[in-house]
């Protein structure tokens, strides 16, 4: 699914590496970034002030910081006669370039609304990764500049890292809003129920076919009625009005937690439906030592717990939307199952992440079409969806021998 092109959210952006002077107020308090000039391609010759807001991003916080305050972009001595003009953009002080330090990179990005959103990533992080990908950019000492992406198609992965910055994508249009309502009784259903409807709503989409293609496929269809059926019913909130402050915070944490829980239980229910479509024997939250419950546990929990069963054929999957560092909670979920797997949507992975995730023997495996986010080292060890569902089944067939 295809969701526009990236010059519908960007209108130009600029990429650095940011250095000591520009983040340690012990070395400089001088409020601005250097390598300037090449954002001269940009923002032209004119003094320009531009309201922006500002994101910290980093691995380790679910919440990103945020502040806004102002860029201001000219060049210094342009009109005199014999010194050479500077360019220079100046920020205002503020909360996140209070948390940068050096190394960290710097993404200034110019909205079509003449807005700028100036983003600083954590050094090595996963989602300064993401970023770099997304924009197409490298990060040096000086300003690396896009300014034409009118052909940078947005899709699945592109979308997923746009919408940790905080903007809102654009769905196609849907018409099964009314057969929602209908069927739903005008609020939300479980979330079982809810990627079963949406599996329905693609009737010439096959269980069967290939698992990458339709694991895909599925969620993304679920997303997309997701957001249809959500943004009727904050609407339809918010035209009934609220008693008190306290009951629309308690309405607003209700939509954000109904968002974050939700991706991955339905990656989860998807999952599922492929294991069933192909007979695959497991279990699902099966529990281990210390009340761990693995997401999968193939073939179950019997086999598992069985001190005589085999431990090669034992195969632990854990299901997260998204890693971050959450990704090491799987680590101590089966105890017996030394080499275990890892299946997630998240695009772009830091290569810090996949080494270490590699030494602690984690195989991530993720659909095909995200694989192309990753460096070409990276994508050598990367597991398709396939790949993984035909190691079960291998296993399968030899526990009959």
């Amino acid at each position: 699914m295809e969701y526009g092109f990236l010059s519908q959210y960007f209108a130009a952006v600029a990429a650095k590496k940011l250095s000591a002077v520009e983040t340690d107020p012990a070395t400089s308090n001088q409020h601005e970034f250097n390598g300037a000039k090449a954002l001269q391609a940009i923002f032209g010759l004119e003094k320009r002030k531009f309201q922006t807001q500002f994101i910290y991003l980093c691995d380790d916080d679910d919440e990103p910081v945020k502040d806004t305050g102002f860029l201001t972009w000219y060049h210094a001595r342009l009109n005199h006669a014999t010194r050479k003009p500077e360019a220079r953009m100046y920020f205002s002080s503020n909360a996140v370039m209070a948390c940068a330090s050096a190394g960290d990179n710097l993404f200034v990005a110019l909205r079509p609304d003449d807005t700028i959103l100036a983003v600083v990533a954590e050094s090595g992080s996963t989602i300064s990764h993401q970023l770099q990908w997304l924009f197409g950019l490298e990060s040096g000492n000086r300003f690396d500049v896009r300014h034409e992406l009118e052909n940078d198609l947005v899709a699945f992965s592109s979308r997923f890292i746009i919408e940790q910055l905080g903007i809102t994508i654009e769905f196609p249009e849907d018409n099964h809003l009314e057969e929602m309502l209908s069927r739903f009784g005008g609020v939300f259903p479980s979330t079982r129920v809810f990627s079963a409807y949406a599996q329905e709503t693609l009737p010439n989409v096959d269980a069967r076919d290939t698992p990458d293609v339709v694991l895909m496929q599925w969620m993304e269809q679920e997303e997309r009625l997701f957001r249809m059926l959500e943004k009727h019913l904050i609407e339809t909130r918010l035209r009934d009005g609220f008693d008190d402050v306290d009951s629309f915070l308690h309405f607003s944490l209700s939509v954000q937690n109904r968002r974050k829980s939700r991706a991955g239980q339905a990656l989860e229910n998807h999952v599922e439906a492929l294991l069933k479509a192909r007979s695959i024997q497991y279990a699902r939250t099966a529990v281990t030592e210390n009340r761990s419950k693995p997401d999968f546990m193939f073939p179950g929990s019997n086999e598992y717990h069985d001190i005589n069963f085999d431990v090669r054929l034992l195969t632990m999957l854990g299901v997260k939307s998204t890693c971050k560092d959450r990704w090491r909670q799987v680590l101590s979920e089966a105890e017996r199952i030394q080499h275990k797997h890892l299946l997630t949507l998240e695009p772009s992975i830091s290569k810090n992440q996949t080494d270490e995730m590699q030494a602690r023997q984690l195989q991530l495996v993720l659909p095909e079409q995200i694989h192309g986010t990753y460096t070409q080292a990276q994508q050598q060890w990367l597991m398709p969806v396939h790949a993984f569902l035909e190691h079960v089944q291998f296993n399968q067939r030899a526990m009959m021998q």
